[in-house]
């Protein structure tokens, strides 16, 4: 199958030209827009899951030959969940070469996380298959590069860290209420306020909820390292 030439500048982008087309097509067709003859990219994504978390955990242990599994299990996961996938997915816009089918592509598809991150590790699968390990693991190491050099600052959960400090001052857990969902159902905005007992609180908004209360957890983190200066 000839490329057209919006797929080939994708392959620039990604750092890997297939010899296999197919696969790299079928890497981008998602669920939505299947068929007997087209094949959706679901079975790449089982496969990208597991060659991702292999490179990612095996750049971990060459990174920090000391670090023991409790910390090296945090720095991996951060940098194989699906919410740092679609980083990937976006920065190289994966989105604009999406094969969708009419609903996805009306309800926000090209820019849902959820979709973007299984796009990218059926495209790692695709590499994988195409032109074996070591091709994949190139493409992992240039597009997560970065994140694995500084994941061992990003790892730790905030919520964690500020109930942590919480507890050492012997306030109750801290608090998250939501103060508003807005926007449309494929594209909400949720603001969420996190409180402690000591009467700091402050407010953060994220596309989900976890996202939203992890975000005002760190914001009330940089709020307390600043009182503390």
């Amino acid at each position: 199958m000839k490329l057209s030439a919006e797929l080939r500048a994708f392959e620039e982008r990604l750092g890997y030209t297939f010899k296999c087309s197919n696969l790299l097509v079928e890497a981008i067709t998602h669920s939505s827009i299947s068929s007997k003859s087209r094949r959706h990219n679901q079975r790449l994504e089982f496969l990208g899951d597991r060659v991702l978390g292999l490179v990612v955990s095996d750049a971990l242990l060459r990174q920090d030959k000391e670090a023991r599994e409790g910390l090296l299990a945090p720095r991996y996961n951060a940098l194989v969940r699906k919410e740092c996938c679609a980083e990937v997915a976006t920065e190289i816009d994966i989105g604009s070469v999406l094969k969708l089918g009419r609903s996805e592509i009306l309800s926000g598809g090209r820019r849902k996380k959820a979709l973007l991150g299984d796009a990218i590790e059926a495209v790692i699968a695709a590499v994988f298959l195409d032109g074996g390990f070591e091709a994949a693991r190139s493409v992992v190491i240039r597009h997560w590069w970065s994140k694995i050099s500084s994941v061992k600052t990003q790892a730790r959960d905030p919520k964690t860290e500020l109930q942590e400090w919480a507890q050492s001052c012997g306030y109750p857990p801290p608090e998250y209420m939501l103060i508003s969902r807005v926007g449309p159902d494929h594209e909400p905005i949720f603001m969420i306020e996190a409180r402690i007992q000591n009467g700091l609180a402050i407010t953060s908004s994220a596309g989900n909820k976890r996202d939203a209360e992890k975000a005002a957890a760190s914001a009330l983190l940089e709020q307390i390292r600043e009182r503390k200066k």
